[in-house]
């Protein structure tokens, strides 16, 4: 079995196509629940970002998985098969592995170096654990991927360019409106982005933030945040966004919405309340969230700029350091190459826990018979006789079970353990009942860090 990525992102696909790829989190666990219906699909993770979707899905035939995971998006976006896979990337087996810790990384992100994306990616991970949809496989690849990405952003600075979409988002915003300090804001959305959207607000010098949000405890919340912080705020409802776009010089939105939640009629109407005249600085809209929160209409008017994911990525600033980014991309391909060889090793443990037993059970068997032809034989006796059989057969085994673990580690590995089934006649049920944890390895003396023969 082999991880299998089908994914579309900013890298493959234009922002409208993103959006028809844009899931609702319960939508999510529908995906995950139809593709552990193929018999082809043992485990499934959906990564879903403002900038990407992508499955993520152990299974036991490349075509068949990729066929399965294809048609189950293709279902639930409404895209033909066809429109899907000329903008879909995959990757399978080390190139999947290699892809994630990239993501975890920040360098596969709009903005070279993010650290948001790393949540997203523990949040992906929670998800499915907790709807018990990942097994070892998933497990130990993500739980990776998440220490890759902390020793990336701890290890380089490859985030000095930009901490996030939204402050280069914030950066443009102020050059268009020459300067942040002294301004109002709206931020609609009082979720994480909402949250890194005030924080860098208040560090560029606005004096008062509308939070606009469907919950109003959650707005009152990062009201009452901005409050501490010396800037003044209020917590307001959706139906209330009009209003707060009327007094705004900038405004940040970044829901989890499905579909626009500021509206042409929105901003006409705070245009018109506002008596924007043609020398005023615009209305600077900043849309990151996916789909589009802001209607694709409003930035046809006059006296608004806005500001999309896909104007986000074209900036310069979006991209950290080359000397960062390379170091971080050295990073990732060591510890690509440490959990494969991890990996390679693991799966030749089935197979030399299934040969210790199957000497164990040898052993067992000669001595029964050797207490049949000798029955005279007292405890100590063959106490004795059993302790140099077992110490014989582990010191004949020590060196080539530890050889073929080490072979294993190197890629094309697994061909050694077959030779070690092929050699001493393993059954292959045996070898799946270990790797199930049906069946435990035998203790040996070398085991317990025991060579010198002492019984």
């Amino acid at each position: 079995m082999s991880v299998l990525l089908f994914g579309v992102s900013h890298r493959s696909a234009p922002v409208s196509v993103l959006e028809q790829l844009s899931f609702a989190e319960s939508d999510q666990v529908k995906i995950v629940d139809e593709l552990l219906q193929s018999p082809l699909v043992t485990e499934a993770m959906v990564l879903s970002t403002c900038n990407r979707v992508e499955v993520y899905a152990v299974v036991d035939a490349f075509h068949g998985g990729l066929s399965a995971i294809g048609q189950v998006l293709a279902e639930h976006s409404g895209m033909s098969m066809g429109d899907l896979t000329k903008y879909a990337y995959v990757r399978y087996s080390e190139a999947a592995v290699e892809h994630l810790f990239a993501v975890a990384s920040g360098l596969d992100s709009a903005v070279i170096g993010e650290q948001q994306v790393l949540g997203q990616v523990r949040r992906a991970y929670a998800s499915a654990e907790t709807n018990k949809t990942v097994g070892r496989i998933l497990h130990d690849l993500s739980q990776r991927a998440l220490s890759v990405g902390k020793r990336v952003h701890s290890e380089t600075a490859i985030d000095s360019a930009g901490a996030s979409v939204v402050s280069v988002a914030l950066d443009i915003a102020a050059s268009r409106l020459d300067g942040l300090a002294g301004r109002t804001a709206t931020v609609v959305g009082a979720g994480s982005m909402g949250g890194l959207s005030v924080a860098h607000l208040l560090r560029a010098g606005v004096i008062h933030i509308d939070v606009v949000n469907r919950s109003l405890p959650r707005a009152q919340r990062l009201a009452e945040n901005i409050r501490q912080q010396g800037a003044t705020a209020q917590a307001l409802t959706l139906e209330h966004l009009p209003a707060a776009l009327t007094a705004a010089d900038v405004v940040v939105s970044c829901t989890g919405a499905v579909r626009p939640v500021v509206s042409l009629a929105d901003v006409h109407h705070a245009l018109a309340s506002a008596r924007r005249d043609e020398t005023a600085p615009p209305l600077v809209l900043c849309d990151l969230g996916m789909p589009r929160d802001v209607d694709p209409a409003v930035a046809g008017l006059p006296g608004v700029s806005v500001i999309d994911m896909d104007r986000v990525q074209r900036e310069p600033s979006a991209r950290a350091a080359a000397a960062d980014a390379e170091a971080a991309r050295q990073i990732v391909a060591t510890e690509v190459a440490s959990y494969l060889a991890g990996q390679r090793m693991a799966e030749v443990t089935p197979t030399v826990t299934a040969l210790r037993q199957r000497a164990a059970d040898v052993v067992e068997s000669e001595l029964l018979r050797l207490d049949n032809r000798l029955p005279g034989l007292d405890d100590a006796q063959r106490d004795e006789v059993a302790r140099t059989v077992r110490r014989v057969v582990d010191k004949l085994l020590h060196a080539p079970t530890v050889r073929v673990k080490q072979l294993a580690s190197a890629p094309g590995g697994d061909t050694y353990a077959e030779a070690l089934r092929e050699l001493f006649e393993l059954d292959p049920q045996a070898v799946d009942a270990v790797a199930a944890g049906e069946l435990p390895l035998p203790a040996t003396e070398f085991d317990q860090g025991r060579t010198d023969g002492a019984g």
